[in-house]
């Protein structure tokens, strides 16, 4: 697999990445077979993992997993809620980054974090604060790089002041395109790298989900307004475009999905999560896709032609990220 550099540090990963949070989630495998897809991963070419304080135990998976690993793999983890739980509220103090930086480092089995972000804008701490307590962290041969994720192009700014900005995490997708109209510039203008979750859309841009499918009780999309059943029918012409597209290229929606995202700025890596092997060998099949320019730009044309229905989050959730 080729690589790429996230940021001006030259921090190099391969172009695809695996994102592992889905691997500590309800109806996840078990903890051997995860271990064991993780590796896989590894032997497939990928090297970029990413998990986060808030993700329950899914550090200590990785840590065990890429334990024997450690020199082929660059791994990205997060710091930014109390208690590292999402429900008990937001939480960047410098003291509170240092003590997730020491047990994180303790779950992965690692001596240095690779990438640390933060996992949300903290209003209460200024993003200067923060971009500092990491600079601290750098200097003492704890983290290796400092990134971001859903902010917004002021704190980007003011974050990059103090210390360069590795890598911007955020959604990106045919899905959901917000990041072209003022993110990706900033980042560009930066030497910033983006790395987009959810790049297929939720499972969304796979094909497989349509207005007559039902979800599990369980399944976390039902409480996110664009998963409604009205919804799904209403952005079906989304996933027929990407089918066809899929069609004439050989390639599976998914595979054309993450091609299109790799295709559109070198400093892109996508990170589709996955729990099954035959699903993680098919997202690492979209790195031979290669799009041409004339395929891109008819994709693109038929792409401003739909429009989206359906927030991405429900409001309590949307209002911890910053969407300039």
């Amino acid at each position: 697999m080729n690589t790429r550099k996230l940021g001006k540090n030259g921090l190099e990963v391969s172009e695809l990445g695996f994102g592992c949070m889905g691997l500590s989630f309800p109806n996840a495998p078990a903890k051997d077979e995860s271990i064991k897809l993780i590796r896989s991963a590894v032997e497939n070419g990928i090297t970029f993992f990413d998990t986060a304080q808030g993700y329950g135990e899914n550090e200590i998976l990785v840590g065990e997993a890429l334990e024997p690993l450690r020199k082929e793999v660059v791994i990205a983890t997060k710091f930014g809620f109390k208690d590292g739980n999402v429900r008990f509220g937001l939480d960047s103090r410098p003291e509170t980054i240092k003590s997730v930086a020491e047990a994180s480092l303790k779950r992965l089995r690692t001596d240095v974090i690779d990438l640390f972000y933060q996992h949300r804008p903290d209003p209460n701490v200024p993003i200067e604060d923060v971009a500092g307590t990491v600079k601290d962290l750098i200097q003492e041969g704890k983290v290796k790089h400092f990134g971001l994720s859903e902010a917004g192009a002021e704190t980007i700014r003011k974050a990059n002041s103090v210390l360069q900005v590795t890598a911007l995490q955020s959604e990106y997708s045919m899905f959901y395109r917000e990041p072209e109209n003022e993110i990706i510039p900033v980042l560009e203008e930066l030497g910033i790298g983006f790395v987009p979750f959810s790049p297929l859309g939720k499972g969304f841009l796979t094909g497989t989900i349509n207005a007559d499918v039902e979800l599990d009780k369980d399944d976390t999309r039902n409480m996110l307004p664009r998963f409604s059943k009205e919804n799904r029918e209403a952005n079906q012409a989304l996933v027929d475009l990407v089918v066809s597209i899929a069609t004439d290229n050989n390639a599976t929606p998914a595979q054309i999905a993450l091609g299109w995202l790799l295709a559109q700025k070198p400093f892109i890596v996508p990170i589709p999560g996955t729990s099954k092997l035959h699903r993680l060998q098919e997202n690492i099949g979209s790195t031979n896709v290669g799009l041409t320019n004339d395929e891109l730009k008819k994709i693109n044309s038929a792409l401003a032609t739909i429009k989206i229905v359906g927030e991405r989050y429900p409001a309590q959730i949307r209002d911890t990220a910053e969407r300039k």
